[in-house]
């Protein structure tokens, strides 16, 4: 059964959660706390720290109203009482009264005398394995002033976990009080939260496998640079800003650790270079889907072609909202409702993209199926069947992902998380990959290019991408060399009649 501390911030652990982790530097300024049950609280942070981490208190300051204040006696002590209380995930029923069979989160008079808790203070049971947590720290207000500032003080973490920082006050007479100042949260290796650590090493592997495809594209395409189709120019394009992406990610993720702060500028960078990567990404599988360059000089025309470049600045500017908000918006300010409006477009749009590629791909593989033209036919096959598996996988993962948001609310489970992003760096390099060796660049374009000088949509039919499908025989390629000489008619029925 829930405590009454859960119950009530339960909603609002589930919206942190959602939200991304800003800094491990936690600035508050002026913020107000928010009223749940009997108590007031204002989340001062929450990240994953390994043992031998710590958490730093510099200039937190309270301030209550003037009212509060001049109810008292200028000589009176402790005439306002705010508690600054860290708690391990696992550790959150120990938080308010459940123990002792209470709702209430405060200790009152009642309680107070029955249950042997100190009366206006949050209720707190120890936990028996490590008696340092729930770690609770006084701040009182003297007199009738209206400000009091926290020790400065440094608090050792022991133990890996999930770890909240909250700070609460019992007394309705300080309804109105804000907090200003921060609190420094540091792990032994640096100041990335340990949710996050993980990622920074798959942006270094991620940064080293595209720089590897991106070399193997450069060599091939310098040695068959007479050769090049206008898909090798979009290809390459993806390329460069796959390894642009995770090498300014790479490099976010290790300024982040070592100032606690994410940069604006390279945080903007690395989002527009993932929107941007996105974007493009799409727009060559649609394209390619299409058969642009192999099947089809053109994308149909210009009415066509707006429709794509309209779909790709609506999917634009639709990540790169999602993606500012994601990493550069305010943990405290980020709401469901803000998210899920963010969320909503990305997934319109890419439904969309996946509508239109398949229906591209059923009628190009008919196109091609009619013309007999066996080695365009397989190479969209394969790359067909690629595709139907990416999606196929991308929908289990979803409800993989769904599955384990739906189980692991509170993230407890934050040392396996970072195998959710993986799994979608590791599917977009996958599929650039397969388009690479399908359509590398080659001695022989006209495998899969799409042929000019015919003046239709035809392609030469019997020549293979690979040597697994035919080889040039002498009689074709002679063939070839003839077609100039004979009308498109003839040559198409000798060739079927051969």
């Amino acid at each position: 059964m829930m405590t009454a501390f859960e119950s009530h911030a339960l909603p609002l652990l589930l919206l942190l959660l959602l939200s991304p982790i800003n800094a491990s530097i936690h600035d508050y300024s002026n913020e107000p706390f928010t009223h749940r049950s009997d108590a007031f609280f204002f989340h001062g942070g929450s990240e994953a720290l390994f043992a031998k981490s710590f958490i730093r208190f510099e200039t937190v300051t309270f301030t209550r109203p003037r009212e509060s204040a001049s109810g008292h006696e200028r000589m009176q002590q402790n005439t306002g009482l705010v508690e600054a209380i860290v708690l391990e995930v696992r550790d959150r029923n120990r938080i308010g009264g459940s123990y002792l069979k209470s709702d209430l989160i405060c200790c009152d008079p009642k309680l107070a005398k029955e249950r042997n808790c100190n009366l206006g203070e949050v209720i707190i049971q120890k936990n028996p394995d490590n008696l340092e947590l729930p770690k609770r720290i006084k701040t009182f207000f003297q007199g009738t002033e209206e400000q009091v500032q926290m020790e400065t003080q440094i608090l050792d973490i022991n133990a890996t976990g999930m770890y909240y920082l909250y700070f609460m006050f019992c007394d309705p007479s300080l309804k109105g009080t804000t907090i200003k100042g921060r609190t420094v949260w540091r792990n032994p290796k640096g100041y990335l939260p340990g949710k996050m650590a993980p990622l920074m090493t798959l942006y270094g592997f991620m940064s080293l496998a595209y720089l590897l495809l991106g070399l193997c594209w450069f060599l091939r395409f310098v040695q068959f640079w007479k050769d090049i189709i206008h898909l090798h120019y979009h290809i390459t394009a993806v390329i460069a800003l796959g390894m642009c992406e995770m090498a300014v990610w790479y490099f976010e993720y290790v300024n982040f650790n070592s100032t606690g702060t994410r940069p604006m500028g390279i945080t903007l960078w690395a989002v527009t270079f993932t929107s941007v990567k996105k974007t493009l990404s799409r727009l060559l599988l649609l394209v390619v889907s299409m058969g642009y360059g192999v099947v089809r000089p053109t994308l149909g025309g210009n009415r066509i072609a707006y429709r794509v470049l309209l779909l790709g600045m609506l999917y634009f500017v639709a990540s790169e909202a999602l993606e500012l908000v994601e990493h550069l918006g305010n943990i405290n300010d980020f709401s469901g409702k803000t998210k899920l409006i963010l969320v909503l477009p990305v997934v319109c749009l890419d439904s969309c993209f996946i509508l239109w590629i398949f229906s591209s791909l059923s009628k190009t593989l008919e196109k091609l199926q009619t013309r007999r033209n066996l080695a365009k036919l397989e190479l969209y096959r394969k790359f067909t069947n690629t595709l139907a598996v990416s999606v196929l996988l991308s929908i289990a993962w979803i409800g993989f992902e769904l599955y384990f948001n739906a189980t692991d609310p509170l993230s407890e489970l934050w040392q396996i998380a970072w195998i959710i992003p993986t799994f979608w760096c590791l599917l977009s390099y996958a599929l650039l990959l397969v388009i690479c060796v399908l359509w590398a660049p080659s001695r022989n374009p006209t495998r899969y290019a799409y042929l000019e000088e015919t003046g239709d949509d035809f392609d030469e039919e019997g020549i293979s991408l690979t040597s697994s499908v035919a080889k040039i025989t002498g009689d074709v390629a002679a063939k070839l060399d003839r077609k100039t000489d004979l009308t498109f008619g003839e040559d198409l029925e000798e060739d079927k009649r051969e």
